[in-house]
Order: structure tokens, then sequence, then C-alpha cells
């Protein structure tokens, strides 16, 4: 898949970060064929398609075959649009008549903006529907599949399983936590800097990493920077890509002391978040209204509470690409759960140049936070380190 992430490829391994808490069907043999496999790849393919558009719905992809060969293929764009399933059974048209559905979530079995898509199926009158995972929202979680067999379609769950959770473990953690899934995005060099002592850091990676850091922001509904950030690098922290998705790019600054030229303020290609404190600088914020930068002040700016308003803006995904300090702060509030950290063979020393998480308050090693599920991966010259950080609560 050209535009899939580093977290979204359908052939990576699952993070089970969910411990057992997502439902599961166990009441069918969840080895499919080879071919069924290669179907829900295709499916996968397609829900690629809409990356960073569909929160907070989840990517889904459609395929439906018959006789061994497609006949009709479909993904879901956006919230408040039809579901994969409606787009493939048009394309099917009559011929969806016994044929068989894949399909990457199970189809839903409610009335939200759209109608159930179970009710379609049974509609269309399919003989079979193969499914990636189960829905882990409580409003489907087993329904769409218990009223497809009721209806007498043969149902398969779990073909590709761990690929379709992996795609949508962002949708996953927003259902089950009631938050956007954190991700701690990093880059810095084999002695552990972000930056020289002077503060310049372009470039700590290669092309290949930053191309990389483009398709991630892709993927994701927002990315937050702190305010030194934007005086120290001037980011346009958009994905560099003509059609791919932009994320909401969020700026955390308490006194709003942030400079008025920056590259952020430019909001034709894409928008603008600032979050403050109730008070913080009128004028400034008034420059900001002024070019079409979205303003909300709180009464106390923390990631915690950053991130408790994202989710009811109805994002599943948030990437931190902020400095040391901030990243320390939105790990020990539990506001990232993911880290991708790339580390370029580079040395840089200095005691004074900053490192990618600020101070966490440990003072031995057996404090440190050890990641779980952790994979390695080169990216041209440099190195990919991703895992999880340890939960201990919802937050």
């Amino acid at each position: 898949m050209d535009n899939s992430p580093a977290i979204a490829q359908p052939d990576a391994s699952l993070p089970n970060y969910t411990k057992n808490t997502l439902p599961v069907d166990s009441s069918e043999n969840r080895v499919g064929s080879d071919f069924d496999s290669r179907m829900m790849q295709r499916c996968l393919e397609l829900a690629c398609q809409a990356l960073g558009r569909t929160s907070p719905n989840p990517l889904v992809g459609a395929v439906v075959v018959k006789d061994g060969e497609i006949i009709g293929e479909g993904f879901h764009p956006r919230a408040g649009e039809p579901h994969a399933e409606v787009f493939a059974l048009r394309a099917a048209g009559d011929a969806a008549r016994g044929a068989t559905v894949y399909v990457s979530l199970e189809p839903c079995n409610h009335y939200g903006r759209t109608p159930p898509c179970s009710e379609g199926l049974i509609q269309a009158g399919v003989a079979k529907v193969v499914v990636g995972m189960v829905d882990p929202n409580p409003l489907v979680a087993g329904g769409g599949i218990a009223r497809l067999r009721a209806a007498g379609i043969e149902v398969v769950v779990g073909v590709e399983q761990e690929a379709c959770q992996s795609l949508n473990e962002g949708f996953v953690h927003r259902i089950l936590h009631k938050r956007p899934l954190g991700i701690l995005k990093y880059a810095m060099t084999l002695d552990g800097k972000i930056a020289t002592t002077s503060g310049h850091s372009a470039w700590v990676t290669n092309q290949d990493a930053r191309s990389e850091v483009h398709q991630l922001r892709a993927a994701c509904d927002a990315v937050i920077v702190g305010g030194n950030t934007v005086r120290q690098d001037n980011p346009y922290l958009t994905s560099h890509q003509v059609g791919p998705h932009n994320p909401l790019r969020v700026v955390m600054s308490r006194q709003l002391n942030l400079p008025e030229d920056a590259r952020l303020w430019q909001t034709t290609e894409a928008p603008t978040l600032v979050l403050t404190e109730v008070g913080s600088s009128p004028d400034f914020r008034e420059l900001l209204l002024k070019q079409g930068v979205e303003v909300v002040e709180f009464t106390s700016l923390t990631p915690e509470q950053v991130m408790l308003h994202l989710y009811e803006r109805g994002f599943c995904s948030v990437l931190w690409e902020c400095g040391g300090t901030l990243a320390a702060s939105a790990i020990a509030q539990g506001a990232v759960q993911k880290v991708l950290a790339f580390i370029a063979p580079k040395i840089i020393g200095g005691h004074h140049a900053p490192t990618p998480v600020g101070d966490l308050g440990l003072t031995s090693m057996t404090e440190a936070l050890t990641l779980e599920r952790v994979r390695w991966r080169v990216v041209g010259s440099d190195c990919l380190v991703e895992g999880y950080l340890p939960q201990t609560s919802d937050k």
C-alpha cells in the first residue's frame, strides 16, 4: 500500500494493548484460506485510501467476490458518508446475490448517520461474509455478525485480524479508553540529542525517515507542538504531499509568546489550532484570529486536558512532535501510548544539547519506562524503534 504509514501496514503484527478487552468471536475457525487473506489485504488497501479522513469512524474496506472474481469494491471515505459495504454492493449491483463479501471491520447493526450495513448485506442476498475484526464499539460488538447469521448468511471472523486491528488502533483506543491514541514521534542522534546546543535540528534524520514522518502525519488527525518548537524550528507540520490528508496543527502555548510570522499561521494548506490559557495576550490572540487560526482557552493548559478536548472533537489519533519538556509532561499524564523513535547514526555531543524526553522524576534504572511489543526497522541509514508504553490506567 503506497500511502500506508509505518503504523498502518496490513502485514504488521497486532499490538495487543487491548489486553483481551476487545470483543472476539470464537465460534468460527479464524484461519482463512490464502484467497481469503488476499481479499482481506485488498480490503485494507482500499481502507487506506481514506487515511486521516474518517475519524471518529474507523478505516474500512470491502470487496464483493463471485466465482473467484472481484465484482465490487468500496471504502468508507469519511464520517457521515456511506460505509464500505454500501459502496462495494453498489458496484456489484444485482450480481452481489449469492456472492461473498469481505470487509475489514464487522458490519454495523444500528442506525446512526447511516443505515445498518448488516441489513444492506441481507437485502443484497449475499451468501457469505468474511470479517477481519469484531467492532469494539458497544453499539456493534458482535451484533452485526449475529444478525447476519440469524438471516442464514455464513460468517467467518478473524481473517487478517491482526492487520485489521493494527490499521485501526487509534479507533480501537478511542472506543476503549475515551481518548485519542497518543503517538510520540522524535528523531535523535546516536548519543540521544534532538538538536545541537544552539538549538539547530535540521536535519537529524535522512530523507527516507522524513518521508515516513510525512506519511505518519497524513494518517493522524492532529499533530501537537509546544511554543518552543514554533520559535526554534518554525515548522510546517504538513504531510508535504499533494492529495493526502493534512492533520490539524495544534500549538500549546500558555502565554502566547509566539512569533507573528510563523508558518503555522498560514492556514490555506492546513488548519491550525492554538491552545492557551485564559487571559493570555489578547492582542496576539486577535492577530491569530485574523489569520484564520482557531484559538481555544483553557483554565489550565495540560496534555491531559488537550487530549480530552481532541477526543470531544472526534479524533482517533494524535501525533506529539514536541520538545522534551512537553513530551515528558505528555507521558506523565498518560497522553502518550505509542513511541516512534528515529535514531540517526550521528554524534554531536554537548552537555546542554536537548534530549527527546525531559525530566520524568525517575531516579533509578528500575523505574525506567520499558516499551512493550517493540519493533526495530532500518529506514535508509537510520533506525526506527516502535513500541508501546506500559498502560496502568485508562487515561
